[in-house]
């Protein structure tokens, strides 16, 4: 279907190697079980379904999205606006509360020069 995960993916993955604990390509279907969760603390994925789907089903009211490849920080919660529940007093503040403290804590990390923007 394609040349991108041999030519573009796994060179990448073998680059980061020396620098990082890094493991991949790993199939989307089963990348999100417990115990494979269990053996890393960050998933990147290349597509928003990959990654939103079983984000959204394994910790709907906790998740973070995070862009990366960008020259700023941004941090959304995972779960979307929720207008159906605006002025109810019925929306969980979890996500958007996670959100913040991530933006906070990557913003300080970049301020010291431990990570790049993009």
């Amino acid at each position: 279907m394609g040349f991108e995960e041999k030519e573009i993916i796994i060179p990448a993955i073998r680059n980061l190697k020396d620098t990082i604990n890094i493991i991949g390509p790993v199939s989307a279907d089963t990348m999100f079980h417990s115990t494979a969760r269990a053996k890393y603390d960050v998933a990147i994925t290349m597509y928003h379904d990959q990654a939103l789907i079983p984000l959204k089903t394994i910790g709907f009211e906790e998740g973070v999205n995070i862009t990366l490849g960008i020259s700023f920080v941004r941090t959304s919660p995972d779960h979307g606006t929720a207008f159906d529940l605006a002025g109810q007093n019925l929306a969980d503040e979890t996500s958007i509360i996670n959100a913040i403290k991530m933006a906070a804590s990557l913003s300080r990390k970049q301020q010291n020069g431990k990570t790049s923007p993009a």
